[in-house]
């Protein structure tokens, strides 16, 4: 039997991370569903957040509280704050290239809800992209991909590691420590800007086990997104946009957000989303982002990979504007952690980044926070991993296998039909019919000969959606518009 110290789930920032904080001498599996770019790490544009210095801590604190609608864990909020210090000086000694000016001082932006510019950024607009490369050649351990899991081995309050597919064959991967950072639950939703991957597989298998899930009524809507193309995964324009300027109008050159909160395009997300979801249904009218405002020779310099994108799609920035949409994003909830990534009760068992729940974004993610999240509590969770005697005695057997019912042949009708629902019932403004519709669907799939990857999926759309339900008043990104529940 072959077994790993560590297995790691996921190739974003998180399980990158982590790997690279692991020592060589351990045996570390790192593995991914896909290719290790098709990961949301990878299409993060806007930045990475750090403290400026311990006097920026506090104030990023209360940024960060502010934009979460104070549903935050602060001791969460202030761990992430005062660690980025190390973690900044971490990737910048190891090489990570941030954006600098002409003097070489490193140069920070500023997105919406933040009160100073504290954001770096790498290539203009691509610095998940370029950070994702930076971990992936940092790498000394094992990466495996095209390995989908699909059960959690737990017995007895221990996890024993997974099983999974491997290359389209059925493999059991046995770990001492398994650190799940597989993201978020994008592909649930039929508008959203996720990797393709993003599946909310091991979401669901927590589910099966009895592993809470918190806070998953949090679903973020990014408010400015390209939503006219074939595919689910739709085009991001990055909040760094709004941040340097750029305006969200109506079809008269109008900025109607300001109706909505004084601060117009850089309110928090949640306010920003449902004012143009608002507006577009109130008046009919298309939503732009504009970017006339910009010199061109400095736009292009400072989001080149948005401007080649569209480019491509006969769009020319900033001269044009793009109409947009909001679209899901991140979710703020997830599997409940401890401040060192544990999920509570199961022995050797980890959960990191956006998959994790640790209470750092509360109702509504801050701007950027995202990236940051990732490496702070990855630290944290290897931190413990060494700490942590090498576990002994012996591996139960673990006989219950599902490889061969994985899918069905209506699964990926199902899967249309459910995207659909999530948008329109459980999507930016809510009702309680809505909701009760969405449950009553994913009641009524579950009960039909579905393929087992279809399963999870139900089983955390069903997770967000009995969240939902159960909190009656809207807060942060729960946003229920009638909130008639007599």
């Amino acid at each position: 039997m072959r077994k790993y110290d560590v297995l790691i789930i996921g190739v974003g920032i998180a399980g990158l991370y982590a790997a690279m904080r692991l020592p060589e001498s351990m045996k570390v599996l790192v593995v991914c569903k896909d290719i290790p770019w098709e990961c949301n790490t990878f299409y993060a544009q806007g930045g990475i957040v750090t403290a400026l210095n311990e006097a920026d801590i506090p104030v990023h604190v209360e940024d960060t509280m502010k934009a979460g609608a104070y549903h935050n864990d602060r001791e969460a909020v202030e761990i992430l704050s005062a660690t980025s210090l190390e973690t900044t000086a971490d990737i910048l000694e190891r090489g990570m290239a941030f954006d600098k000016d002409a003097e070489g001082n490193l140069l920070y932006t500023k997105e919406a809800a933040h009160s100073v510019e504290r954001i770096l950024h790498a290539d203009g607009d691509a610095t998940g992209r370029y950070m994702h490369y930076f971990m992936m050649v940092q790498n000394r351990h094992m990466l495996q991909k095209n390995t989908l899991v699909y059960d959690l081995l737990i017995e007895d309050g221990r996890c024993y590691g997974v099983k999974a597919m491997v290359n389209y064959q059925p493999r059991t991967i046995y770990a001492d420590q398994v650190v799940i950072a597989s993201g978020g639950i994008g592909s649930l939703y039929a508008f959203n800007t996720n990797s393709r991957t993003v599946s909310a597989d091991i979401h669901g298998i927590c589910v099966e086990k009895g592993i809470e899930l918190a806070d998953m009524e949090f679903m973020q809507f990014h408010p400015t997104v390209f939503v006219d193309t074939p595919y689910a995964r739709k085009l991001l324009l990055t909040e760094a946009l709004r941040g340097e300027g750029a305006h969200v109008v109506g079809e008269k050159g109008n900025r109607f957000l300001f109706e909505y909160d004084t601060r117009g395009e850089l309110a928090s997300r949640d306010i920003v989303a449902r004012g143009i979801f608002d507006y577009k249904r109130r008046t009919g009218e298309a939503v732009y982002l504009d970017f006339s405002m910009f010199e061109e020779p400095w736009f292009h310099a400072r989001f080149p990979n948005i401007t080649q994108t569209f480019d491509a799609l006969g769009y020319h920035f900033p001269q044009d504007r793009i109409a947009i949409s909001p679209a899901f994003h991140y979710a703020n909830g997830g599997i409940s952690v401890d401040m060192d990534g544990v999920v509570p009760g199961i022995k050797g068992l980890y959960a990191i980044g956006e998959v994790s729940r640790t209470g750092v974004h509360g109702a509504n993610r801050l701007a950027s926070n995202s990236l940051l999240e990732g490496m702070v509590f990855a630290k944290r969770a290897v931190e413990h991993i060494l700490g942590q005697e090498k576990s002994s005695g012996k591996t139960p057997a673990f006989d219950k296998d599902y490889d061969n019912i994985l899918h069905q042949k209506d699964d990926k009708k199902y899967k249309h039909q459910l995207r659909q629902i999530m948008w329109k019932d459980v999507g930016i403004i809510r009702t309680r019919e809505g909701l009760i519709e969405a449950k009553n669907f994913i009641y009524d799939v579950k009960n039909r000969e579905i393929g087992r990857l279809l399963e999870l999926r139900l089983n955390t759309a069903a997770a967000i959606v009995a969240a939902a339900l159960a909190r009656k008043e809207s807060l942060g990104s729960h946003y229920i518009e009638k909130a008639d529940y007599a």
